[in-house]
């Protein structure tokens, strides 16, 4: 990709030394545009060794050892994941928590990752050094260096796509399927906190309509916008957890999901989900909001069922990481979605069970 922000200071250059100029232009001939970014932006994350400073076509890492690789990607996309004017450190964080939270689910210990940016014509200096040093910031916080990875141009939004790597004792990933029926339903966190940050960045007013304070709106939306992985507790779930995964899309939905992998079904008490403060006072003044609590998505939590008799373990193990956890429901025979019961018992009818992009 050609990528030159740096075209004013050019007539700078030019008045001071018309012999610079050239010089310049002559490097510039041996290098393209898009090594300079990746040299400028990129080069300083990549610490791991098996990168190679980004100076070869592909990385290499070896597990420790006896452990399997895990592997994951996830992608955002403005306008979709994010609003355009999100700050970009936020939205480079959120690229890689997303796939950070997958790991944590299979009870992975992250490695590192690869990055592939696709930046629209007019991407300024300014935005990609923020979005860089978010980046790199939360590479260092998890221990997930950069690795390698590609950038283009688009004439699209901003798009950026992230391959984690992670690493598990061998045979011990923690699968979708595997879950049994009798076994608890656990959620970390809390959840729909996201999904109604979401409703309040789109519309400056929804706060005020659900009579939160700032502060309970500033909770929410950064719910949104920052993903909190729970990769603290990895090593609680692979001890633990029968089945997990985190919840990206809706707990309903992706609840669905694990009980399909493994041939079980559900009943979940909505009263025993989780909420934050924030959460609750806004349910309290618009009730219907339990729909989208449910099935909104952009939680990052994780979703774990659990043998009964090792419930309580895992709870200790997560308290001791300093992670909240919640006893939900049940695992119940069937094959059918989960049943979300509300007062009395009634099941909650749900329009849709979770975000879809098609």
């Amino acid at each position: 990709m050609r990528y030159f922000a740096d075209r004013q200071r050019y007539h700078v250059f030019e008045k001071r030394s018309h012999g610079r100029l050239d010089a310049m232009r002559k490097r510039r001939k041996s290098v393209s545009g898009e090594d300079r970014l990746i040299a400028r932006y990129f080069k300083p994350l990549a610490k791991h060794p098996g990168a190679f400073a980004l100076m070869d076509d592909a990385a290499a890492i070896v597990p420790p050892a006896g452990c399997d690789l895990v592997l994951t990607v996830d992608g955002i996309v403005g306008g979709v994941h994010f609003f355009p004017d999100d700050p970009a450190d936020l939205v480079a964080k959120k690229a890689l928590r997303v796939n950070l939270s997958d790991l944590a689910a299979k009870g992975a210990r992250p490695l590192g990752f690869l990055l592939t940016l696709a930046l629209p014509k007019g991407t300024r200096d300014a935005w990609l050094g923020r979005f860089a040093a978010g980046l790199g910031a939360d590479a260092r916080r998890y221990d997930c260096s950069l690795l390698g990875g590609d950038t283009v141009r688009t004439r699209g939004p901003v798009t950026i796509s992230i391959a984690a790597f992670g690493a598990v004792p061998r045979g011990q990933m923690v699968r979708r399927a595997g879950a049994r029926a009798g076994d608890r339903v656990l959620v970390t966190g809390t959840i729909g906190d996201a999904a109604l940050g979401l409703l309040i960045r789109g519309d400056a007013g929804q706060g005020k309509r659900w009579r939160l304070d700032r502060r309970a709106q500033e909770q929410l939306t950064m719910r949104y916008l920052l993903p909190r992985p729970r990769n603290a507790v990895a090593d609680a779930v692979r001890a633990h957890a029968s089945a997990a995964m985190d919840v990206s899309d809706g707990l309903a939905g992706d609840l669905a999901k694990l009980c399909k992998a493994s041939g079980v079904s559900a009943e979940i008490e909505v009263a025993r989900v989780p909420l934050s403060r924030a959460a609750r006072s806004a349910l309290a003044r618009q009730p219907a909001l339990i729909a989208t609590i449910l099935t909104g998505g952009d939680d990052y939590e994780l979703l774990v069922t659990v043998p009964p008799r090792k419930a309580a373990a895992l709870r200790k193990a997560a308290a001791a990481a300093g992670v909240a956890v919640a006893d939900i429901g049940r695992l119940v025979a069937g094959k059918g979605a989960a049943r979300f019961l509300g007062a009395g018992g009634k099941p909650l009818a749900l329009r849709r069970l979770s975000y879809s992009h098609f």
